[in-house]
């Protein structure tokens, strides 16, 4: 047996302990094909990312079920893995070669592509590192990558299948766009923050006619885009409008005003302007109109105004364009008035820059029926989502869910595995010659963009247009050629001048297929068979849509099954103040820096302890630090017992076996605890199951059984009841409960766990390989209800000794009324234990006790408890003291009262500071109620010393 030392060192353990386990292959799913499988696919964190207090809530949550199903006898794997994270991992590689002085384009796409993976092997590998310090049993042998040869073979299969079933398709379209980044972003990338901004009324007068319309618009800059001015049919202001032409200001242009019955009549003036271009509404109201409405494109994908508004404006940014705009409207007279306006701005998931809607042509999955089936699969229960209150927002997007657009202008990720034919246009086949338009990264030959042919007829080679090509665009008519293997020559023409569409894949589409081809898929692998369908996917809010929706309709139309039985949402972790952790507002937690500084187990159990259903995380790292009070006593406890086992008078001690009265009763409540927190943990109550574990070792544990088998384990010739009493049945039921509890412990907090199990005598190489406790039938029930008189009597005691301040080195006497025979008797058969935990010299029991004298009670529900007074304090001192002690206090409160009721204070002050007064009052208000009703008591007990 090993000795425990004084202390327990996390950093001295957890590393070594972590490399045991990873060593014996502990992690590995068990090989006997008779255990029920259980499967976990982790969230794949980005390659570009670092561990924060999200991630660690996550992988906590799954590192307690991992655990608590191996140990319930299950063939556990927990598949880790990170994401290649398209735009996030190209924007780091950028910044870094901008060191350099070059960018990707000077460096060309091979090159560039080699780089970001010279940069994963540098770096990406530590987002996995500080997972292993949170202790995660996953199964590292099983370790995937988005971009892994595996998983691109799956993106191709699919990609490929939906693209022949029709499910994938390209059109031209409005789409966000995201100027900084260069690509395409869905709706669920855009991030919508209020501003504030100004509504601008302008005059566009109509032809032939001395009047005008104003419209009103946050946008001036895109009037240079404007086809058309819509109203509304049923708004009576306009109708005589409705068809006259207007000249658009600042152009040489005329449009005409439209009716459209999607225009609001109350914003505004009711009259709109519609730039198809660069608005969603206004390219749905173009598309209404017979014939459409002209697209015309005045904002460029770099977020310069084009040719296209004209040579005043062209080559101007965005928003230097609006400002020259106006003040170009301003000299002419076109302003009616300007106003304040809030107004939602969307921007870049990644980088924040406000995004731009153009018309480009993007790849797109159809998902109105996918949706329709995975609606159902939740709605027939196949898939159960936690907390409840999330079904309706998976069903309401699920219902309103547009196309899925998945293709990105970036260059690391998928390459979309779509080739043109230079020579080849439509279906038939004819050598017209595609519409590809090339931008060079360079000129070459003096060109630096124009068509494929033109580039050609230019002298410029095909590998060079391939490989230094800065941006493609390929026509929407031009026939796609769609193959899982990388095409060399044209099905159609037999031509080998072939050019690969040049985008990748949108990254959450490989991420859609995480839970089957981390398994092996299109392969059909022992481990896709085995566990797939995975058991659970824990994850946050915020990827629902994005992530865990696109799983669902992936699994059913790929694998035709759910890829999860069971999604749980677990909350955000905030600040104490329950404000959203950011690095502006100086409030992030890092996660290392407190397992540095509190040890792992302290940190996960906290979070499991936090970790209630439907309920955002107020991180306070004060409760870090009680918990790292909790792993102390647990290991101090866990000494104690080293120390007993070793004391002669156990080891040689002997006995017939039967239990002491505390050990009936902590076996009882181990039983109880064990059934209690099984059902907590099999429906996702991480913190009740915490909450059952902490109040069982802490309270009933340490602060009950190892006192009172104090007095189990002591032999005492001279005393009768202690004769009695079976040091050998406690030391035994000592070590089982340790057992057990230290199972119970262990998904939540390994490495202590493991410490402790290992220096005991028990049988096995690690915690982690034995049965997780669960006794549903209570083989000592009789044992609790004989306890809790224990328990009354000590406590009812020690609240006289608290509330009288009454030091604890005190011996007192004292005396029991019972008013049951079952009371008084099994308050006399645990006489010695009574007495050695309230530190006693004496104690009567009886149904016919009387107080007498000056004597302080305690009132149980079947015993009253009284403690003579006399000799133990001078009641007219104590008086006196605490009416001293009441004087500082309110002199204390009438300081903070002049404080907290003084206005500019209130005003002045900052909130923190305020924050920290109002505390201390409501400190000190306590306090002067507690000091009060114990004065109100002593003078009582004085009354009655008198009557004596």
């Amino acid at each position: 047996m090993k000795q425990l030392p004084k202390f327990f060192e996390p950093h001295k353990v957890e590393k070594t302990r972590y490399e045991y386990w990873l060593e014996n292959d502990f992690f590995k799913p068990s090989g006997d094909n008779n255990k029920e499988p259980y499967s976990i696919v982790i969230p794949p964190p980005n390659v570009t990312g670092s561990l924060h207090m999200g991630h660690a809530l996550n992988v906590t949550l799954q590192d307690i079920l991992s655990r608590w199903k191996r140990m319930t006898n299950h063939k556990v794997l927990w598949v880790p893995g990170t994401d290649h994270a398209g735009i996030a991992t190209q924007n780091v590689v950028e910044k870094d070669i901008a060191k350099e002085k070059i960018d990707r384009h000077s460096l060309g796409r091979d090159k560039f592509i080699q780089r970001v993976w010279k940069w994963k092997e540098e770096y990406g590998g530590r987002i996995t590192n500080q997972l292993r310090r949170l202790g995660v049993s996953c199964d590292w042998t099983m370790e995937r990558f988005t971009l892994d040869e595996g998983l691109s073979l799956a993106v191709k299969e699919v990609f490929v299948r939906l693209f022949k079933e029709g499910l994938i398709y390209r059109s031209s379209r409005l789409i966000n766009w995201c100027p900084r980044c260069h690509t395409a972003l869905s709706d669920l990338e855009v991030e919508h923050e209020e501003a504030e901004g100004s509504l601008t009324y302008i005059k566009y007068p109509v032809v032939g006619e001395d009047g005008h319309i104003v419209v009103a618009t946050t946008r001036p800059e895109t009037l240079l885009g404007d086809t058309a001015v819509a109203v509304n049919p049923v708004d009576e202001r306009y109708a005589a409008m409705i068809g006259k032409e207007v000249s658009l200001p600042l152009t040489d242009r005329t449009i005409p005003i439209i009716a459209d019955s999607e225009v609001d009549s109350e914003f505004g003036t009711g009259a709109v302007k519609v730039t198809p271009s660069h608005d969603f509404n206004d390219e749905a109201i173009a598309k209404r109109q017979s014939p459409h409405l002209a697209f015309i494109t005045v904002i460029g994908d770099d977020g310069v105004m084009t040719d296209r508004a004209g040579e005043n404006y062209a080559g101007l940014d965005r928003y230097e364009c609006r400002k020259k705009v106006l003040a170009d409207l301003r000299e002419g007279e076109s302003i009616v008035k300007l106003e304040a306006h809030q107004h939602s701005l969307g921007h870049c998931y990644r980088c924040n820059t406000i995004i731009e809607p153009l018309p480009t042509i993007q790849w797109y999955v159809r998902m109105k029926d996918m949706a329709v089936e995975a609606v159902e699969a939740v709605k027939t229960g196949r898939i159960r989502i936690m907390p409840d209150a999330w079904y309706n927002s998976y069903y309401s997007w699920m219902k309103n869910i547009k196309d899925w657009c998945i293709s990105r202008q970036i260059w690391w990720g998928h390459r979309i595995p779509v080739w043109y034919c230079t020579h080849c246009k439509g279906e038939d086949g004819v050598s017209q010659g595609a519409k590809i338009h090339i931008k060079l990264s360079a000129p070459h030959n003096g060109l630096q963009e124009g068509t494929y042919n033109e580039l050609r007829d230019g002298g410029i080679d095909h590998d060079n247009i391939v490989n230094n090509s800065k941006q493609t665009r390929v026509d929407i008519d031009t026939t796609p050629i769609c193959e899982k293997v990388d095409v060399k020559e044209c099905p159609r023409c037999g031509g080998s001048d072939l050019i690969r569409d040049p985008d990748v894949l949108d990254t959450w589409f490989s991420s859609s297929l995480w839970p089957f081809s981390t398994l092996g898929w299109p392969e059909s692998t022992e481990k896709l068979k085995t566990f797939y369908p995975t058991s659970v996917l824990i994850t946050a809010f915020d990827i629902l849509f994005f992530w865990v929706a696109r799983m669902i309709m992936m699994g059913l139309k790929v694998m035709n099954e759910v890829p999860f039985r069971d999604v749980y949402i677990h909350a955000i972790v905030r600040d104490s103040k329950g404000q959203k952790m950011s690095k502006s507002k100086g409030n992030v937690v890092d996660p290392l820096i407190m397992i540095d500084k509190y040890g792992t187990d302290a940190f996960r159990f906290t979070l499991a302890v936090f970790a209630v259903q439907g309920r955002d995380i107020r991180f306070s790292e004060e409760r870090i630090e009680g918990y790292r009070h909790f792993i102390n006593k647990l290991w101090n406890a866990a000494r104690f017992i080293q120390m007993f086992m070793e004391a002669e008078a156990v080891t040689n001690s002997t006995g017939n076996g039967a239990l002491n009265p505390p050990d009936k009763w902590i076996l009882s409540r181990l039983n109880s605890v064990s059934v209690d927190v099984n059902a907590a943990l099999a429906d996702y109550r991480f913190n009740d199951a915490a909450n059952s574990i902490y109040q069982f070792v802490w309270h009933e544990l340490c602060d009950w059984y190892i006192e009172l088998s104090k007095t189990s384990l002591k032999r005492d010739e001279t005393d009768d009841k202690q004769l009695s009493r079976n040091p050998k049945a406690a030391i035994e039921t000592l070590l089982k409960v340790l057992d057990y509890s230290l199972r119970l412990l262990h998904p939540f907090m390994p490495f202590i766990t493991e410490e402790i199990w290992c220096a005991m005598p028990y049988e096995g190489d690690s915690i982690s390989r034995k049965e997780y406790p669960y006794f549903p039938e209570s083989e000592q029930k009789e044992g609790e209800k004989d306890m809790q008189y224990i328990i009354d009597a000590v406590s009812g005691i020690r609240n006289i000794r608290g509330e009288l301040n009454i030091s604890p080195s005190k011996v007192l006497k004292a005396s029991i009324k019972t008013f049951s025979l079952e009371a008084t008797r099994t308050i006399a058969d645990n006489k010695d234990y009574i007495m050695n935990l309230a530190r006693l010299e004496s104690l009567e029991i009886g149904e016919t006790i009387k107080k007498t004298g000056a004597s302080a009670t305690s009132v149980k529900s079947e015993m009253e408890i009284y403690v003579p007074l006399s000799g133990l304090l001078n009641v007219g001192s104590e008086i006196e003291r605490l009416e001293k002690e009441l004087s500082k206090i309110a002199d204390s409160i009438k300081i903070l009262d002049r404080k907290l009721f003084n206005e500019d204070f209130l005003n002045r002050a900052p909130k923190k500071v305020i924050d920290k007064e109002k505390f201390k009052y409501e400190e000190l208000t306590v306090k002067k109620e507690r000091i009060m009703n114990n004065i109100i008591k002593m003078r009582e007990l004085d009354e009655e010393s008198r009557s004596n």
